[in-house]
């Protein structure tokens, strides 16, 4: 798996979560504790942490940031 994909499945399922919880919250307006919730993640503040990590921003900076970059 990692030879492909040069990550491990646990990071790519982390991954692969966080991006779709944004996709919801950008495109369907979800709040980040629903889109947590929804993507799998049981802790909406743990999702929140992992979230700022890899983006570097909050769930909802980062979804407004995008919501302004595309005239939302």
């Amino acid at each position: 798996f990692k030879a492909v994909t040069s990550t491990s499945p646990l990071q790519y399922l982390k991954n692969y979560r966080l991006h779709k919880a944004r996709m919801l919250m950008i495109h369907d307006g979800m709040k980040a504790s629903a889109a947590a919730m929804r993507v799998g993640y049981e802790s909406p503040s743990q999702f929140s942490r992992e979230f700022k990590r890899y983006f570097g921003l909050t769930p909802g900076e980062d979804a407004a940031r995008i919501r302004t970059m595309q005239g939302m």
